[in-house]
C-alpha cells in the first residue's frame, strides 16, 4: 500500500491500527480519513468501522455526515443490527433533505433493506422514498434495485401484476452488460451480490 493510501486499509490488525492512527494524528482533515477507512472495512470489521465513525462524528467538520450514516448502516447490517441500520439510513436521508447538494445511495438502500428483511410495517415509508427519488436513477444497478424493491413490496401486498411488471424491469436492468459511459463500461452494473434478490424476482415474475 502506498503512503497516500494509509486510510484505505482492506484489513485491520494491531499493526495497521497503530500505523493508521499515527498518520491520522498528523493529518489535517481527520474527518475524511476516518470516514473513508470506515467505509472500506464496514462489512469485514464492522466493530472497527463503528469505532472510527464514532470518532468522525465527534469532530466538528460535518460535510460528509450523510455518507457517514450510510457507512454506519453498512456496519450495522454486517452485525445483523437491521433496526439500527434502518435508523442510520433514515438519518442519511434527513441529512440529504437538509443539504440536498450532497447525495448518497440511502434513497435506494433504505427501502431495499426494508424489503429484504420483510419489515412490512415500513413498506409505506419505503414506497414513499422510492417514489420521491425515482428521478435519481442513473446506473443499471439503480434501476434494478428500485424495481426490485417495488416488486417485492407489491408481491407482499397482493398486487401480483404490478409486482411482475417491476420484476421484469429489474431483470432488464440486470441483463445490461455495459453502463453506457465511454470510459467506465463496467460502472454501475448489477453484480453477483444480488443473486438472492434475483432468485426472489424470478419467483415473483413466474
Amino acid at each position: 500500500m502506498s503512503r497516500e493510501d494509509w486510510y484505505r486499509n482492506k484489513e485491520w490488525n494491531s499493526e495497521v491500527e497503530a500505523q493508521f492512527f499515527a498518520k491520522l494524528k498528523r493529518a489535517r482533515r481527520k474527518e475524511q480519513y476516518l470516514r473513508i477507512q470506515a467505509s472500506i472495512i464496514s462489512r469485514i470489521r464492522p466493530d472497527v468501522a463503528l469505532m472510527l465513525l464514532d470518532q468522525y462524528f465527534s469532530l466538528e467538520e460535518d460535510f460528509d455526515h450523510a455518507q457517514a450514516y450510510c457507512d454506519m448502516a453498512s456496519a450495522f447490517l454486517a452485525q445483523g443490527e437491521v433496526d439500527k441500520a434502518i435508523q442510520s439510513y433514515g438519518k442519511a436521508l434527513e441529512r440529504e433533505a437538509e443539504f440536498p447538494n450532497l447525495k448518497t445511495d440511502a434513497y435506494i438502500l433504505y427501502p431495499l433493506t426494508i424489503v429484504e428483511n420483510r419489515l412490512r410495517n415500513l413498506y409505506r415509508s419505503a414506497n414513499e422514498i422510492l417514489d420521491a427519488h425515482q428521478d435519481r436513477l442513473m446506473f443499471p444497478v439503480d434501476h434494478f434495485r428500485w424495481h426490485a424493491a417495488k416488486a417485492i413490496i407489491n408481491a407482499d401486498t397482493g398486487e401480483k401484476e404490478i409486482a411482475s411488471s417491476h420484476a421484469a424491469r429489474a431483470f432488464e436492468a440486470a441483463q445490461i452488460k455495459k453502463s453506457g459511459f465511454r470510459f467506465h463500461q463496467k460502472l454501475g452494473l448489477v453484480g453477483k451480490e444480488y443473486k438472492g434478490v434475483v432468485n426472489e424476482l424470478r419467483a415473483i415474475h413466474a
